[in-house]
């Protein structure tokens, strides 16, 4: 009998379906801001009306904006955006944008309760960890402003309480923790998302259906969120073709975007994800990889790794995806590929001089150690990252390099 501890990250709402501009409005009120801060989308403040019909509907709540978050949250652009919102004096901080948005929005929470204003400060709240890989406590003051997230795409870190931003000189994914980062509420607007570009919300998407299979795949989960991994991926299934059949299928995105929730809460649980996430972050740090297409490449890979130790769980994610008798590196890769997304590592812009400090840093990695068939070198790393390289065929069985 598996014994253990479900952490339920502390967000009071969750709105769907209603447009954002209203909804944004409505929580600032329910919430009492007066100084709301807009962290958003560069694209959507510069391209479209979307930014423009939050702030006028929030009115005289509204304080400021930064729309300068680049992909992969760099520390540079988050202490910027913190000055900002320190200068408004902020009460709400309130995202509008994708994934790299949504982190930097909840470490923002951090910097304006600790009044961050430079990269070395914000580095004494990073994110520690046991041998085991499992976040340590995190042992600063709890942040008292709030947030609201509004997401833009399907990567769900809305509904955690880990925050990612990238060393540029390291080139480095870095953490930052503390229950208190998540969103006071989340809301999923449909329409908003036709602003998205349909690579981005696809291969997030892609990002989410990892989510679930890292899930599935793991010795270290439980009933509760094996069910809500099942869940999200049949969603997340289904609808992701019927998005990219019809990007105007409004219920299929809204479906996509509560796919994508439930994809999420076994990581907020504490099911750690696998070598698929692992090297993600090292390919978005080194290489400046989309967060989606990273999982777009590996996540076949590493199933077809993972097939050797974990038939029946491989099983479950097949039937997930339609057919339970089919390998499930099979029944992805046909998924992936269908949706039209970059398959091999050289398509998304990884060449071979890239891969020896992508497989070291994937050791060093939260998630390096914790794949359901152990990856105990970087010659195991290597062996995923040669076949994804290359685009070479599945095999049941995949043996290190050399």
């Amino acid at each position: 009998m598996i014994k253990q501890t479900i952490t339920w990250p502390g967000i009071e709402r969750m709105v769907l379906g209603e447009p954002a501009c209203d909804a944004v409005s409505a929580e600032a009120e329910r919430l009492n801001a007066k100084r709301v801060f807009l962290l958003v989308s560069r694209q959507l403040d510069t391209t479209t009306d979307e930014i423009e019909r939050v702030r006028r509907a929030l009115g005289d709540r509204y304080a400021a904006s930064f729309h300068g978050i680049r992909p992969h949250g760099p520390k540079s652009d988050v202490v910027e955006a913190a000055k900002r919102a320190l200068e408004a004096d902020t009460d709400l901080i309130v995202t509008v944008g994708g994934g790299s948005v949504t982190d930097a929005g909840k470490i923002l929470l951090l910097c304006l309760e600790h009044r961050v204003t430079s990269i070395e400060r914000l580095d004494e709240f990073r994110a520690q960890y046991r041998a085991d890989g499992s976040i340590l406590p995190s042992n600063y003051r709890a942040p008292a402003t709030r947030a609201v997230c509004v997401p833009t795409t399907l990567s769900g870190g809305e509904l955690n309480s880990l925050a990612g931003a990238t060393d540029e000189v390291l080139r480095r994914k870095q953490a930052f923790h503390h229950r208190a980062l998540v969103p006071s509420s989340i809301v999923l607007d449909p329409r908003l998302s036709l602003q998205t570009p349909d690579w981005l919300w696809i291969s997030t998407g892609v990002r989410a259906v990892d989510h679930c299979v890292e899930t599935l795949a793991s010795e270290q989960s439980n009933a509760f969120c094996d069910g809500m991994a099942d869940a999200g991926l049949r969603l997340l299934a289904e609808n992701l073709p019927r998005v990219s059949a019809d990007r105007n299928d409004l219920d299929a995105r809204l479906n996509g975007q509560i796919g994508a929730m439930l994809a999420m809460v076994p990581l907020v649980a504490g099911v750690p994800m696998g070598a698929s996430h692992a090297i993600g972050h090292l390919l978005g740090a080194v290489c400046s990889v989309p967060h989606g297409y990273t999982s777009c490449v590996m996540a076949p890979y590493v199933q077809a790794w993972n097939a050797e130790v974990g038939a029946p769980r491989q099983r479950r994610i097949s039937a997930c995806l339609g057919n339970p008798a089919a390998p499930a590196a099979e029944l992805l890769d046909a998924l992936i590929t269908g949706l039209g997304m970059p398959r091999t590592l050289d398509a998304v812009g990884v060449r071979e001089e890239h891969l020896k400090d992508i497989a070291e840093g994937t050791l060093g990695d939260i998630w390096g150690q914790t794949n359901s068939r152990p990856i105990r070198s970087a010659a195991d790393v290597m062996t995923l990252l040669e076949r994804a390289m290359a685009g070479r065929p599945f095999s049941s069985t995949m043996h290190p390099a050399g």
